[in-house]
């Protein structure tokens, strides 16, 4: 079947996104989305790249966080995705640090350059007392 997921390298692209998402610095790694993006965190809809930035602060902000990928997969008609994990914790806590998975499902317009067109996020188990 042509459409089965391909292991491949992680472009540079998704490790910029998730730099981006680490630092809240968007910049070059927030190019993909465009005002048009969705992206879907759990049973959060959020859309465009202003807003999908927000969320990310809202989130992230009170947390130092890294997200490692861990792999990535190409399938047909512009389907990407991803499974890493994302170590963090509060920035008033830095020495209670959790682990969580996550899994990412791209789903691109074009590839070059790339552009988003919706974004399914899902993460956890996590123990959430201990960053919320």
């Amino acid at each position: 079947m042509t459409d089965n997921a391909q292991a491949t390298a992680v472009p540079g692209w998704v490790l910029k996104f998730m730099g981006a998402i680490d630092t809240l610095e968007f910049g070059e790694g927030f190019a993909p989305l465009t005002e048009d993006t969705d992206m879907f965190f759990g049973t959060a809809h959020i859309h465009g790249a202003e807003a999908i930035k927000a969320f990310f602060v809202k989130i992230d902000a009170p947390l130092i966080i890294t997200h490692e990928v861990l792999e990535f997969w190409a399938a047909g008609d512009g389907v990407r995705l991803l499974r890493g994990e994302a170590t963090m914790a509060k920035k008033s806590k830095p020495d209670r640090v959790v682990r969580a998975p996550f899994m990412h499902i791209f789903y691109l317009d074009r590839e070059e350059p790339v552009r988003i067109r919706t974004i399914r996020i899902t993460a956890g188990p996590l123990q959430t007392d201990a960053v919320m």
